[in-house]
């Protein structure tokens, strides 16, 4: 089953996804008014009891950011090894993961835009796999790392490119313009390894492949991911890992080709789905 957050007849839901429609579910749970209340109090698997034989309430609906009170969203930068070769410099494949925060407000929902500002033309795509925490901890283990997720959905970690070269030691100001991501559609509760293991991210523009590769690639693995970031840190139910990008980003081709408005990205991950995207400009 899969859970997303709605927006319909100007209101604001959570609930189960169907192929008619919404199961909005909420009301049923008063003691946990958000998705994010749900992950919190580890309640996917009520949500799941509560939607079975109930009737779709809503077929006319608006995705939003998956869980749009996120309190924090760590993401991996230049995981897989041709990302880090596409950066021409000669490196070897770094020992430590590169890190850095992203906002709920930079992220938007499935089927939404994601806006281009006026300040720049560079918006790029990147299409990632994103896990939900679901039991926190420190320093865990990786034998138990997945343990600790509670869902799996998907990001397009829209970035400002030129933006993310404004200082020396930063890429914080071109990673979190408003609504220049998606988060979504919905979650999957993670229940086996494979739904990690044997994932493969491609990402589409217009129709055509831009990225096209498997998470057993990555350089610094999922497990490896929680092990580290809750090493300096303790998790929480309810944070977010996006968990690195393939080769393939728009600036590293050659010419670099940005989005622009009227494009179409989709980023497609077996066993969780498509989360599909325009662009716009931002509204003056």
């Amino acid at each position: 089953m899969k859970f997303a957050t709605y927006c319909a007849d100007g209101n604001a839901f959570y609930g189960a996804v169907t192929n008619t429609g919404m199961i909005a579910l909420n009301g049923d749970f008063p003691q946990w008014p958000t998705l994010l209340d749900v992950v919190q109090n580890d309640g996917l698997a009520e949500l799941a009891a509560a939607a079975e034989g109930k009737a779709v309430t809503h077929t006319d609906f608006a995705y939003e950011m998956v869980l749009p009170n996120a309190r924090r969203i760590l993401c991996v930068g230049v995981n897989f090894p041709d990302r880090n070769a596409e950066y021409k410099d000669g490196s070897e494949q770094p020992k430590y993961m590169s890190l850095f925060p992203r906002f709920a407000s930079g992220f938007t929902g499935h089927n939404q835009p994601l806006i281009r500002p006026p300040e720049s033309p560079q918006l790029d795509y990147e299409g990632e796999v994103a896990i939900v925490i679901g039991k926190g901890g420190r320093r865990i283990a990786q034998a138990d790392a997945y343990d600790h997720i509670a869902a799996l959905t998907l990001c397009n970690e829209g970035t400002i490119r030129d933006w993310v070269r404004h200082a020396k030691f930063n890429v914080t100001q071109g990673k979190n313009w408003d609504k220049s991501g998606a988060i979504g559609p919905w979650l999957v509760p993670f229940t086996d390894a494979a739904q990690l293991d044997d994932a493969r991210i491609i990402t589409r523009v217009n129709g055509e492949v831009r990225q096209d590769d498997v998470l057993a690639r990555m350089m610094h693995p999922i497990r490896r991911e929680i092990e580290y970031i809750s090493t300096f840190m303790t998790l929480e139910p309810g944070d977010i890992i996006v968990t690195g990008t393939p080769t393939g980003s728009g600036a590293r081709l050659d010419p670099p080709q940005f989005l622009k408005p009227g494009d179409v990205v989709e980023i497609e991950v077996n066993g969780i789905g498509t989360l599909r995207n325009t662009i716009e400009d931002e509204a003056q």
